[in-house]
């Protein structure tokens, strides 16, 4: 009688080329780098939503907040990319954290209603009277600015720029000017009479009072903080930002106008927003554009030249400007002057 032969078969295993695909490329070594990538996404939300402007070091970071949001926004891709599932995860949690801080600045924010005159306000840093004289003054006459702000006005830009003729565009003047960075005027077309700086500055800061048309009237000031290059400056900046005026209420409107050496990722100037500023820019939806450097190889990174217009006057529209000779480029913004 034959017997019956049980014969068992195996599952054949998958080639070793097809499970060598299956493993993930880089191996423990990759996954380290974007861990330490995400690490350093994470530790840039917590400066940014703490607000913390600390040492120099931070405050360097701070200024490249929206570089550190498109960089997470890369490394979730890259991590998906190679099957790093939970890192990616982690990285796109916290890059939406950047993003929900940087993102609205590209916006143009709700505009309320208001009344009054409208103002045209230029704030221009001369670069150490570097900045071509003719150009800037023909600049203002196309823009047909209102009132313009100037940081770093020398003896020999303020000058030229007579020579240029910005008297017959905007003759009423309350000039400072001082050697290398330390000037500082404002000119307009309508009347001025000159305010007193309480808190002394690096640089000395001029204000005015513009008596504007129907019986309205705003306060300027041509601001210029001076840089944090370094710790022991990083804690002038810091004094400099925070003695910067408040808005009062029955007051004229406060316009605080130059080159803040901050961006509103920094907490010092963040903090003006909420004593009662809106940044031009940003309302306009263009509070991503860089306005330095300029003049070099590389295009302008940060914007730190700012107008920051009181809540009461609602803003219209915001420009910047390359300005030849200069450094910085020249910021431009249209409000209306409410009281």
């Amino acid at each position: 009688m034959a017997s019956n032969v049980r014969t068992r078969t195996r599952a054949a295993r998958p080639p070793a080329y097809l499970d060598e695909g299956r493993r993930r490329v880089g191996g423990a070594p990759l996954t380290f780098v974007f861990s330490l990538l995400t690490a350093a996404v994470i530790g840039m939300v917590a400066l940014r939503l703490f607000g913390i402007d600390g040492d120099h070091l931070m405050v360097v970071l701070l200024a490249g907040t929206p570089f550190a949001a498109a960089g997470g926004a890369l490394l979730s891709i890259v991590a998906m990319m190679f099957r790093r599932w939970a890192v990616a995860v982690v990285a796109l949690a916290f890059t939406a954290c950047l993003f929900a801080a940087v993102a609205p600045r590209a916006f143009t924010a709700p505009r309320p209603i208001g009344s009054g005159p409208t103002v045209r306000v230029l704030t221009v840093d001369l670069t150490q009277g570097k900045a071509d004289a003719a150009a800037v003054v023909t600049l203002i006459r196309d823009q047909h600015v209102d009132v313009v702000a100037f940081q770093e006005l020398t003896p020999q830009s303020a000058a030229a720029l007579a020579a240029a003729g910005l008297a017959g565009v905007l003759p009423d003047q309350v000039f400072q000017p001082g050697d290398g960075p330390t000037g500082s005027g404002i000119a307009s077309r309508y009347p001025l009479q000159p305010v007193e700086v309480e808190e002394a500055a690096t640089f000395p800061q001029v204000a005015v009072q513009v008596s504007l048309p129907q019986q309205r009237a705003i306060q300027v000031e041509s601001v210029h903080v001076r840089p944090p290059t370094d710790d022991n400056t990083t804690d002038t900046w810091k004094r400099e930002l925070d003695a910067l005026p408040d808005p009062v209420d029955g007051s004229p409107p406060l316009v605080l106008a130059g080159d803040f050496n901050a961006t509103v990722d920094h907490a010092g100037l963040r903090a003006e927003m909420v004593t009662g500023y809106v940044d031009a820019a940003s309302q306009a939806g263009d509070g991503l554009l860089p306005t330095w450097p300029i003049g070099g190889q590389l295009p302008a990174l940060l914007p730190i030249d700012h107008v920051l217009v009181d809540k009461r006057c609602p803003v219209d529209s915001f420009a910047t400007f390359d300005v030849p000779g200069g450094d910085h480029k020249a910021v431009l913004t249209q409000f209306v002057a409410s009281s």
